[in-house]
């Protein structure tokens, strides 16, 4: 009895010790990021706003309500939501990230860089830091460490990531895989080239009906050559698709764009690229695509 009443003294003080470094180290931290991140995942604007005014701005369902601006493309009221998570908690890791992810989506990269190798630096274990700072590297032409910023998430236990990210992490590595293959040597197509179908396939597994996997499936029929299974109605199909899903998403505006140039509908060029560019102005995809400097492959060039 002696050492069963010590056990259980042992367990609440662990318990006790745990439940101080959330009160006073950082209590967002003790959130469940992941159930909130797929919660997020298409939700309304209005009940995430309405779901914060009646816990009056709890640090949950604050991250929540930033979270679902995200979704929507509502890049300053997020910001709003993020920052008021870190004036109750000024070492939040998900304010910290959100404020990041901002800040990206805002092409401030280098500030959103230097905060999220610093997320990841103090928590190694927080996925979406991940993804956003591979999404930057992306854009930044640095395929391997894109890859291998995505690899760290597809290898991070499946009860430690949402499903959209972990589904995002596949998606990266896979288009990473196919840069690597295109701008590389014979060795680099072979090794690299039959890695993006196989990861893109693992995303679609995890969320099949989604913009971004409708997205990299279009791209990889699109930039495909036929030998390696490159089908342009399918790719039109999927892009159409993706813009379905989510009519925001400029980048599926971009590709379909490049896809009807290469028909010959030029109308549909413009129209599509304009659309694109009003949607993101700074787009890395469509002014490459615009000015024709093929940095993210010119289907003329590969067909």
């Amino acid at each position: 009895m002696l050492i069963r009443g010590w056990e259980v003294m042992k367990v609440k003080k662990l318990f006790f010790a745990f439940f101080l470094v959330c009160l006073f180290a950082s209590k967002a931290y003790c959130l469940e990021w992941q159930k909130i991140h797929e919660m997020s995942e298409g939700m309304a604007v209005k009940p995430a706003e309405e779901k914060a005014r009646l816990s009056k701005n709890s640090l949950d369902d604050l991250y929540l309500l930033g979270l679902v601006y995200l979704n929507e493309y509502e890049e300053e009221k997020a910001l709003v939501a993020f920052s008021k998570m870190l004036k109750v908690d000024k070492d939040s890791i998900e304010a910290r990230w959100g404020k990041a992810e901002v800040l990206r989506r805002q092409y401030d990269l280098d500030q959103s860089q230097s905060l999220l190798r610093e997320i990841i630096e103090n928590n190694p274990g927080f996925s979406p830091a991940y993804i956003s700072l591979a999404y930057i590297k992306y854009n930044l032409r640095d395929y391997r460490e894109t890859a291998r910023l995505a690899l760290v998430v597809i290898k991070q236990d499946k009860d430690k990531v949402d499903l959209s990210n972990r589904a995002r992490a596949y998606l990266i590595y896979g288009g990473a895989k196919g840069m690597i293959a295109h701008f590389g040597g014979p060795i680099d197509k072979i090794i690299h080239g039959t890695q993006v179908m196989p990861n893109i396939k693992r995303a679609q597994e995890i969320r099949p009906d989604t913009a971004e996997v409708y997205f990299g499936l279009g791209v990889f029929y699109l930039l495909a050559p036929p030998i390696a299974g490159g089908n342009i109605n399918k790719a039109k199909d999927y892009l159409e698709k993706s813009i379905q899903r989510d009519p925001k998403f400029a980048d599926s505006y971009v590709r379909l764009a490049q896809l009807y140039k290469f028909q010959g509908d030029m109308y549909k060029y413009k129209q599509y690229l304009d659309k694109a560019l009003e949607l993101d102005p700074k787009s890395f995809l469509a002014k490459d695509i615009q000015s024709r400097a093929c940095n993210f492959i010119c289907i003329e060039e590969k067909k």
